[in-house]
């Protein structure tokens, strides 16, 4: 079987498939064996793993993932890319392929029955729906290890920004509530076929055992989503006028200043556990 990762061989399967690409679901194929093996090595595959590969595009890293993992389970939308994959990956009988949407998958249900073994995520994701995708995962409660992907490199630095950044926001909390983020490696648009318009990273989220504050988690993130809508706003002005959070200014300023921050405090400056302790006050 031809090395997928090499250009010419890529470009010669499309060709002989006739394949399209549909800018409607992103389409950029990994074309690089070395950032191919960063990823997987990142991601730490072994034979004890299931791995839950979304986008498999023509079967590039799922070529190296069934080589590497116990079992790789496929996920992917475009109907046109199945006949290629089912060629592609014809010599690995540990490759599950899935054309479906995975946003309309139940992801616990998907990875049920694994026989114990460790579920991670490793996966080229589509830059028009990464974040639906990374929280769906996160979210959704399925027992994953770790979700390894290659994102659009601004979508990384937000994942992992800190407090009075300006990639730091909403996203960099909701990550950072449920796993440890590390950008692993930095990726230019030469490494795709076809290039896109943005550089690219590769990012490690590893999975909390528990959530590293104590809160309600649903009014956490209402008041985190409140407070960054209008950046420039104040804390206590934007969580005061926030519909649906039933919360005055006054008494925000009041829970600020229990706190010991100061009343013109913005979200920015917040750390998670202080925006836990403030939802737990309020």
């Amino acid at each position: 079987m031809a090395n997928l990762g090499i250009p010419r061989n890529t470009i010669e399967v499309l060709q002989r498939h006739n394949f399209i690409f549909q800018k409607k679901y992103g389409q950029n194929f990994l074309v690089d064996p070395n950032v191919l093996e960063r990823v997987i090595d990142a991601a730490g595959v072994t034979e004890e793993d299931c791995v839950l590969e979304i986008g498999p595009g023509i079967g590039t890293m799922t070529q190296l993932l069934a080589e590497r993992a116990g079992k790789v389970i496929a996920v992917e939308i475009d109907r046109n890319l199945i006949p290629i994959l089912e060629e592609t990956l014809s010599p690995y009988s540990n490759v599950t392929l899935i054309n479906e949407d995975i946003l309309k998958l139940d992801i616990r249900e998907l990875v049920q029955g694994q026989q114990g073994r460790p579920v991670k995520v490793v996966a080229n994701l589509p830059y028009y729906i990464t974040t639906p995708i990374v929280m769906g995962l996160l979210e959704g409660g399925a027992p994953l290890k770790s979700i390894t992907v290659m994102v659009q490199k601004e979508v990384a630095d937000r994942m992992q920004a800190g407090p009075g950044t300006k990639e730091y926001g909403a996203l960099s909390l909701a990550v950072q509530y449920y796993a440890e983020p590390e950008v692993v490696a930095n990726v230019p648009p030469n490494c795709f076929i076809p290039r896109p318009s943005v550089g690219s990273a590769v990012i490690r989220l590893t999975k909390h055992k528990t959530p590293p504050v104590r809160c309600h988690e649903k009014k956490m993130f209402a008041i985190i989503r409140a407070s960054f809508n209008q950046r420039r706003k104040t804390l206590a002005n934007s969580l005061g006028n926030a519909a649906g959070l039933g919360v005055s200014r006054d008494r925000v300023v009041e829970a600020l200043e229990e706190m010991g921050l100061p009343a013109m405090v913005r979200g920015e400056a917040l750390t998670l556990e202080q925006f836990a302790e403030l939802s737990n006050r309020l």
